[in-house]
């Protein structure tokens, strides 16, 4: 096999949860573009519908599959993966994306403003669910179907940047605000995606013999339309000067999905334009 069509996934399929977001719809178009059939799995039809369309724009429509499925729920998963059953397609790649990320928006700054002091329980509860407990979730379900064939295959966890470093809380601030009211990242979000890695290094281990690997891709800041002053703070906390564009992490997927990183197991790729070396 040569070094360029290492990358080639041309006849596995992958399925990737929260499709319908905007990395989520990236990934897809990534992995679309290497040869595999995606399957487009998200909470929302309508969402999975909109982005479906867009792929099939650029894509091969008879290549794209969506699929309604809640990663929270294992009674979901497992009716999502019947379903593929049903219809011959075995799940080669995993991309376990799903999360509910707090954005930061023009000049509102963070949607979600609870504080720790103040974090609710039942947010908690929620967002843990959908971020990391649907990642154990799927990979118990996928993971072990990849493992019990023996043909193996790829899970692909999406961290974060934060997965190695905490919030600069202070990219955040609202002139005007008492410190008890100024808005954070949630305690939530950097639990989660840290807790992915100790996931990925678990699952790493866990069937390797099988030939199911797993690594984490932990994306840094994406521009997409936040405020000026907010964009501003972070771009001085990156050395190369800007946040990354959402299709950057296009290549790294590929390159973790693909046999380019066959010998890659257990580790988290950060592509965050130097933040974290800072």
């Amino acid at each position: 096999m040569t070094r360029q069509n290492k990358f080639d996934v041309t006849g596995k399929t992958a399925l990737i949860t929260g499709a319908a977001g905007l990395l989520g719809v990236e990934h897809a178009a990534a992995l679309l573009n290497s040869g595999a059939t995606v399957v487009l799995t998200d909470v929302s039809d309508r969402a999975l519908a909109s982005a479906r369309e867009a792929l099939a724009s650029e894509f091969p429509a008879e290549k794209i599959v969506a699929l309604q499925m809640d990663v929270s729920s294992l009674d979901s998963i497992h009716s999502a993966a019947a379903s593929l059953t049903e219809q011959g397609m075995r799940v080669d790649i995993l991309v376990n994306n799903a999360a509910i990320d707090p954005k930061v928006s023009g000049d509102r700054g963070v949607l979600e403003t609870s504080r720790l002091e103040h974090f609710a329980l039942e947010q908690w509860n929620t967002q843990i669910a959908v971020g990391l407990t649907g990642a154990f979730l799927c990979s118990q379900v996928f993971g072990t179907r990849m493992a019990e064939d023996g043909k193996g295959g790829v899970i692909l966890n999406i961290a974060s940047d934060l997965s190695v470093f905490s919030p600069d809380q202070r990219l955040y601030r609202k002139d005007g605000l008492t410190p008890d009211m100024q808005p954070v990242k949630p305690v939530t979000y950097s639990v989660i995606k840290t807790g992915l890695l100790g996931l990925t290094k678990y699952l790493a281990t866990y069937w390797a013999e099988r030939g199911v690997r797993c690594n984490a891709l932990s994306p840094g800041g994406v521009y997409t339309n936040q405020g000026d002053e907010f964009v501003q703070r972070l771009t001085n906390l990156i050395p190369m000067g800007r946040m990354a564009a959402k299709d950057e992490y296009r290549s790294a997927v590929q390159f973790l999905c693909s046999d380019a990183s066959a010998y890659m197991n257990g580790q988290n790729i950060v592509i965050d334009g130097g933040r974290s070396a800072w």
